[in-house]
């Protein structure tokens, strides 16, 4: 599956109606980016059911400020609409592909149940 280019215009739409996205924030001018983007589309075809989306920082400012992006690349994994993971660098190919296997082996009832207990704390 070929990566979706996120905008603000598409990004909370995809988050919406896709249980699994991983995103790429990235900028053309940035080298570890540039050298960073194969490996993220060779993961990308090996995972179908996960939606990846690149987030262009240089043309999508509002939307990588606010995730609060200063480093770039940076990744992202989203599921059912909750963050579990965001952390500035690239991954090479196997770091990827454990990421997204623990990512898949979060019971997303125990986070559900957990940030609701932190809701009501508040």
């Amino acid at each position: 599956m070929a990566t979706l280019e996120l905008t603000a215009e598409n990004f909370n739409t995809t988050i919406d109606n896709s249980p699994f996205v991983i995103v790429d924030f990235w900028a053309e001018w940035c080298g570890p980016c540039k050298a960073f983007a194969p490996t993220f589309e060779a993961v990308s075809d090996k995972h179908p059911d996960i939606v990846f989306g690149k987030v262009d920082t240089e043309a999508q400012q509002d939307l990588a400020g606010s995730f609060a992006i200063r480093s770039i690349p940076t990744l992202m994994a989203i599921r059912d609409g909750v963050i579990l993971f965001q952390q500035a660098g690239a991954l090479p190919a196997s770091a990827l592909e454990s990421l997204i296997e623990q990512l898949r082996a979060v019971n997303m009832d125990d986070v559900r149940a957990e940030i609701a207990k932190q809701d009501n704390q508040s």
